[in-house]
């Protein structure tokens, strides 16, 4: 019994190592996400031009990102404009019910769509596991914070000035 239980622990401590080890980090850079928005352009995450951004990983068929979206629209629409800016990833396969969610949600900011799920490229790049997942980057595109809760990102934001 014992062997098992060490073997158990060896096995979560490897995989919380592999996870830990591939996302980026606070103070790293992120990798560039070039993806399709709603009209079919290719927007750029190292082209957006803003003091603060979410990186917002998730899909429609996610509730948690479903609330997350609820949350961060009361947020966008107060710092928008100091130099706030969501680039929202969907790992929807499927391309309506990204856009129902959007406008269900209503959703202004940045989306982008990796139709291919769970075994996206940009979900790969970044070592998501599970949904939703966000990183707060700066202008300089470094990670500030991993999975911000709604008043951290408020407390970072009021220090942006206009």
């Amino acid at each position: 019994m014992n062997r098992k239980i060490a073997w158990l622990i060896s096995f979560l401590s490897l995989l919380l190592f592999l996870r830990t080890e591939a996302q980026p980090k606070i103070g790293e850079k992120v990798p560039e996400i070039l993806l399709k928005d709603t009209s079919g352009n290719s927007i750029s995450l190292h082209q957006l031009n803003a003091k603060l951004i979410l990186v917002d990983f998730w899909a429609s068929w996610c509730g948690p990102c479903r609330k997350s979206n609820k949350e961060l629209y009361s947020v966008y629409k107060k710092y928008h404009s100091r130099g706030f800016e969501i680039y929202g990833i969907s790992l929807d396969k499927s391309e309506a019910d990204w856009r129902r969610a959007i406008i269900s949600d209503k959703i202004q900011w940045v989306q982008v769509l990796d139709s291919d799920g769970w075994e996206a490229k940009v979900a790969a790049d970044w070592k998501i596991d599970y949904l939703p997942t966000s990183f707060l980057i700066n202008e300089k595109k470094e990670v500030i914070a991993i999975n911000p809760r709604k008043s951290e990102i408020e407390r970072l934001l009021k220090k942006i000035r206009k």
